[in-house]
């Protein structure tokens, strides 16, 4: 008797769902692109989807991995069998697969995830009609996993994309991919939140949507009842690594912010304003008299710096930034994180218990940056610059921060690692690269003191 009710129950829900869904869409007003969701006896998506399916792709990369046996790596187990004391990897070839869409059929370009492609050597997007195309990967961001391929071919279909900012909670959408190899999918659901940050690292806007989103589905697309791409599925919320009503999309005006970066300079040029801050908490706004729920307290403003240029100060409080609360420091880095250099921030902060409107532009940090090998050979593969807003000792140290080392490196030989911050060289204060590059050249030894987490040490590179 329970399970009737609950059955029941069930179809009643289910039949108010879809009449709250056909009121909603009657009451839309379709783009030219879309297709009336009401046939003669029944509500359907498939004449819109018929049109949008086309756009979308698979994407095969073909890599390379290690096979190495566990055992073999134990010294008495080789010997034990006479084995050659050095193993050689057998390699094979592994053809993970993605998705992703086709956003302009007169250049070929192809919108998918940096994580699809980020091991491959070589890329082919298989059209819906089973032909497949090598890819040229024209530029990949792994800091808001965005890649943009081209293919050359001619007669693509390719989806409109939607203005993300006019999505709401509530609007419907859908997701469209290739879950664990199946072939192409659609699955349905809501945006269930927007402005969604999942991890410290990174850039991140997402759009939340409980439509189903598995492995396979990274670069495909998630669209509205008009057919147009809203966001670039990403990543999911699991336990057992599938789906469970929480998806994550990037928003199409990020992306598409990404991609002509990407397709004009094959990479993405960040600028920043040049300050240090941190999350204004409780304990600090008792201390600073203030009275406010979150926000990012400046600690230090960089000198000629764009922040310094329009007048903020440290000890200001931002608690907006183009009309956005602000709560902590991850929200104002990822919201300047993703503008363009020449690009204007308007902030709102707090200086004295008095509001203040301050307008920043976006300014470009590579003058103050420089690869090791034009300071010391030791530090070739290196690339240094000033300590970065997002760093754990940035407004409590100074120096110079190691953002990068490549692997196998002169700099990783020497012991440098991503994250050093090079507080003196040759016994001198350090605060700047052009300080760091004065000592450097002055002879083939240098001694760096370096701060690494909470401890330090000394390097000597000669």
């Amino acid at each position: 008797m329970r399970s009737s009710r609950a059955s029941a129950s069930h179809v009643v829900r289910l039949a108010a769902l879809i009449g709250i869904a056909l009121m909603l869409v009657g009451l839309s007003v379709p783009s030219a692109r879309a297709t009336p969701l009401l046939s003669a006896d029944k509500p359907t998506l498939a004449p819109m989807l018929k049109e949008v399916l086309p756009s979308v792709v698979n994407i095969k990369i073909t890599a390379r991995q290690s096979m190495e046996n566990p055992l073999l790596q134990d010294p008495f187990f080789r010997r034990f069998f006479g084995l050659p004391d050095e193993q050689q990897p057998r390699e094979r070839q592994s053809q993970p697969v993605g998705s992703g869409v086709i956003i302009d059929n007169k250049e070929g370009l192809v919108l998918t995830n940096h994580h699809v492609i980020a091991q491959a050597e070589e890329i082919v997007v298989n059209l819906s009609s089973g032909r497949d195309i090598e890819a040229e990967l024209v530029g990949s961001d792994p800091e808001t996993d965005i890649a943009v391929l081209r293919i050359d071919a001619s007669g693509l279909p390719a989806l409109p994309m939607a203005d993300s900012d006019a999505l709401q909670v509530g609007d419907f959408v859908l997701a469209i991919g290739n879950p664990f190899g199946l072939g192409q999918t659609v699955t349905s659901g809501i945006v269930s939140a927007l402005g969604r940050m999942t991890g410290t690292e990174g850039y991140q806007n997402f759009i939340q949507t409980d439509a189903a989103i598995n492995p396979g589905n990274s670069g495909g697309a998630l669209i509205n009842l008009d057919g147009e791409l809203v966001g670039i599925n990403s990543q999911i919320l699991s336990r057992t690594g599938g789906n469970i009503g929480i998806g994550f999309a990037i928003p199409t005006n990020l992306a598409r912010t990404v991609m002509d970066q990407l397709v004009e300079h094959g990479d993405v040029q960040r600028g920043k304003i040049g300050i240090v801050g941190q999350t204004l908490t409780d304990e600090l706004a008792k201390a600073f008299d203030r009275e406010v729920d979150g926000g990012v307290v400046i600690t230090k403003v960089m000198e000629d710096s764009p922040a310094e240029e329009a007048g903020l100060k440290a000890e200001d409080i931002i608690i907006e930034a183009d009309g956005a609360r602000i709560d902590d420091m991850l929200k104002l880095r990822n919201h300047i994180g993703l503008k363009r250099v020449g690009d204007r921030v308007k902030l709102k902060v707090l200086r004295d218990g008095k509001e203040r409107r301050v307008t920043v532009e976006i300014g470009d940090d590579e003058a103050s940056e420089a690869g090791g090998d034009a300071l010391h050979p030791k530090l070739e593969g290196a690339r240094l610059g000033p300590i970065q807003e997002d760093h754990p000792l940035a407004g409590r140290a100074e120096g110079v921060q190691v953002l990068e080392v490549a692997q196998g490196s002169p700099a990783a030989g020497a012991g440098l690692r991503p994250g050093d911050i090079i507080m003196a060289a040759n016994r001198q204060k350090v605060t700047s690269v052009p300080e760091l590059s004065e000592i450097a050249g002055g002879g083939s030894q240098l001694l760096l003191h370096i701060r690494r987490g909470n401890g330090a040490l000394f390097l000597l590179l000669q």
